[in-house]
């Protein structure tokens, strides 16, 4: 299944039914698992983890060594998860000392041209919309969906379920199940129309818009509204992680549009 004008390195642990087409470059300490395609042109460097049934599209660099200067060649990794699409040219590095791994989840589909830089963390059905790029140590959360153009701070973080409106700058930290989009990046709703389609009841999806009402637009600075959604709103999963979200924010959040 490898063509004969690829190039794998012997060191290289390729399944036994992976397709890797002309003109692929492979270099050692490469693991890629059963089922995945490589297209043409494809180069894989060292450190490159591959998951199950991956397909990664003509054009891409996996594991290119990060763009920080701090690197110095420590051993790192990228490690990508199982039916994930990566499509042309989009560019993974790998990690630095500082996590040690660039990670992609499961069943994620970044679009061409997309670059994720060293340390990243994405969770499992992660979709990175066409040219967009994310920065060194960002955290994407599982189901977020980044439109084309999105650029993302270093250090950022992205909670699950979030939308994020094309050609949008994220500076700040984005809650768990919001929509962003303005410049600067702002509230825009809760993402509704997304966790209908994942199975949230309209019952869960109200409580999770009153969480935001008070966080948003009852003119409250954070601390005193989490406050009172801890004091008013009955503990739930999806309560608890915005609150820890929130608590957690080293960047701080992203303001609400009529707070501006």
């Amino acid at each position: 299944m490898i063509q004969p004008l690829a190039y794998v390195n012997p060191e290289a642990k390729i399944a036994n039914n992976v397709v890797v087409e002309p003109f692929v470059t492979i270099h050692k300490n490469v693991e890629i698992g059963e089922g995945s395609w490589i297209g043409s042109n494809v180069t894989i460097m060292e450190g490159a983890k591959i998951g199950k049934n991956c397909r990664i599209f003509p054009g891409s660099v996996i594991s290119a060594i990060p763009q920080d200067l701090k690197f110095n060649g420590e051993d790192t990794t990228v490690e990508i998860g199982d039916n994930t699409t990566i499509r042309e040219c989009v560019t993974i590095n790998r990690g630095t000392v500082a996590k040690g791994k660039t990670v992609v989840g499961n069943n994620c589909l970044l679009m061409a041209y997309a670059h994720i830089a060293h340390d990243c963390i994405l969770g499992d059905n992660v979709i990175i919309g066409n040219a967009s790029q994310i920065a060194g140590e960002v955290e994407i959360d599982d189901f977020a969906i980044l439109s084309g153009l999105v650029a993302v701070h270093q250090f950022a973080k992205i909670g699950p379920h979030v939308m994020i409106s094309g050609g949008s700058l994220v500076r700040k930290d984005v809650p768990p199940y919001t929509k962003a989009a303005r410049e600067p990046l702002s509230y825009e709703g809760v993402n509704s129309i997304g966790l209908r389609r994942r199975g949230f009841t309209p019952e869960k999806i109200a409580e999770i818009q009153e969480i935001y009402r008070m966080l948003y637009l009852r003119g409250l600075n954070n601390a005193k509204a989490l406050a009172k959604i801890e004091a008013e709103m009955p503990a739930t999963k999806e309560r608890d992680e915005i609150i820890s979200f929130i608590k957690s924010s080293d960047r701080g959040i992203m303001k609400g549009f009529l707070s501006r």
